[in-house]
């Protein structure tokens, strides 16, 4: 079933809800969005980590959703080498999340953010990947492309 369904949809997933979330997210109003998204992106769910050498590092959850976003990618690709119809329909739908994150980068308010922009390039990458990766593995198990083997 995890085959089936492009991982990336996770983060993406997650940062909608808190962009578009309402009163699920603690906000009533999607108009005032990009504000409030970049605040909580940056201040509202960050920790603090003193280091060794002193410097403090903040870690925020758009930090987190990039991490996530580049974990979630890395399993994508990994997925891509198997050549079965399930990765067929999965490279589909990770086309269709990739044009529904790009349209909504564009067009909808909060959702302008590095953040966000970072995980429509992940989404753009494993479609790339995905049927690039996809190809050459079905020319190896085909035995394509040999040239001069006889």
């Amino acid at each position: 079933m995890f085959r089936l369904f492009p991982l990336l949809v996770l983060p993406v997933g997650l940062y909608n809800l808190f962009a578009l979330g309402g009163s699920i997210a603690g906000r009533n109003d999607v108009q005032d969005g990009h504000n409030k998204i970049q605040a909580l992106l940056s201040d509202k769910l960050s920790f603090t980590v003193k280091m060794f050498s002193g410097d403090p590092w903040q870690f925020s959850f758009s930090d987190f959703l990039v991490l996530f976003g580049v974990a979630m990618l890395f399993i994508e690709v990994v997925k891509a080498t198997r050549t079965t119809s399930k990765e067929i329909i999965n490279h589909g739908l990770s086309m269709l999340l990739f044009v529904v994150a790009l349209i909504e980068f564009i067009t909808l308010r909060g959702f302008a953010t590095s953040t966000f922009f970072f995980l429509t390039l992940f989404t753009l990458f494993d479609v790339v990947a995905g049927y690039t990766i996809s190809i050459v593995a079905a020319e190896h198990d085909l035995g394509l492309g040999r040239a001069g083997t006889d």
